[in-house]
């Protein structure tokens, strides 16, 4: 038995994207927070097929393309990636909208403007065309919040560490400058991706955020380390981990979200401000701080995030149940 996906394959800012613009599944669900539990609870093999090797690798992350359940909305998008189907991904938002538009996936009812509905909630998004380019997308995302301060933890090779968790989409944990940590140029990849698990594992048995209104948003997934700008015109910098060891090559949405919530709550942003932020590799995203909000019994805000992705090509993949590694693999 073979399955065969059509791709769209891109990056936005330096991390993949693959746009799963056939072979997608008919999903059940009266949104599509319950469409991704479903995903999960049925099809998780087309994501580890997708973005595990042999057809993926570990930074693989993309997404389908739904109808929206939403009356008012343009589309949906269910999230994929080599750590599971995030509830939001921003720099696949920004890949997908700007493939789906370039090659008449997605239709506008309003040119410029887009609503979009995603597993975490509604996402307002405005773009900009050169042609039949699209040169620029942002989106006004899902509201944002600082979850925890002050969470302390022990971690072999930096020793004491102070952590904050914030919410952009997916949570956070946030580790400055501090101690042992002195900033990115002391650390390699590698040793970035050591020490992330270990954040990572510490704070989770500390801390377990929970999204007040949706609870299958929960725990923490990513840990972003900040770090002051490198490039001329950059208000900071990160390397943001997730999964089990990968490093995402953009600057990464949802972790500006977060950051944006993060410093917003410290008094370091005010509505209105811009945020450019630089990732590992140099790669820019602009985000702003748009307007405060609450989640819950947490002060918030809304984020907005602007970036660009470019698509390198189609790629129709098969998935042959005769492979042994049908289901994909991940050396770890």
């Amino acid at each position: 038995m073979r399955d065969v996906f059509f791709c769209i394959d891109g990056h936005t800012a330096g991390n993949p994207v693959r746009l799963v613009a056939g072979g997608a599944p008919l999903l059940s669900g009266a949104s599509m927070a319950e469409r991704r539990l479903d995903f999960l609870s049925r099809y998780d093999w087309i994501r580890t097929s997708l973005c595990f090797e042999p057809r993926g690798h570990d930074m693989m992350s993309g997404g389908f393309l739904y109808p929206p359940t939403l009356p008012d909305a343009d589309a949906g998008i269910l999230f994929i990636e080599t750590s599971g189907c995030l509830p939001m991904c921003g720099h696949g938002t920004i890949g997908m909208i700007t493939f789906g538009l370039e090659h008449g996936l997605i239709r506008p009812r309003t040119p410029g403007r887009l609503k979009v509905e995603v597993p975490a909630g509604v996402l307002d998004i405005a773009y900009e065309t050169e042609g039949d380019r699209v040169t620029s997308v942002r989106i006004r995302n899902v509201p944002a919040y600082l979850a925890a301060e002050g969470i302390e933890i022990e971690v072999p090779g930096l020793g004491p560490l102070s952590v904050d968790v914030s919410y952009g989409g997916n949570y956070y944990a946030i580790v400055e400058p501090q101690g042992a940590y002195t900033g990115l140029d002391d650390l390699g990849a590698s040793r970035i991706i050591e020490l992330s698990g270990l954040v990572r594992e510490r704070v989770r048995a500390a801390f377990h955020p929970v999204h007040p209104d949706e609870p299958s948003i929960n725990g923490v997934s990513h840990v972003l380390w900040a770090d002051r700008p490198k490039g001329q015109g950059a208000d900071g910098r990160n390397a943001v981990f997730y999964g089990d060891k990968a490093i995402d090559r953009s600057p990464c949405g949802t972790g500006t979200s977060a950051r944006l919530a993060h410093l917003h709550a410290k008094g370091r942003l005010k509505v209105g401000d811009a945020f450019v932020h630089e990732s590992y590799i140099g790669s820019r995203f602009i985000g702003r701080v748009e307007a405060e909000t609450t989640v819950g019994d947490h002060k918030a805000i809304v984020p907005s995030i602007e970036g660009s992705a470019i698509a390198t090509g189609f790629n129709t993949i098969w998935v042959d149940r005769r492979d042994p590694f049908w289901a994909g693999f991940q050396v770890v």
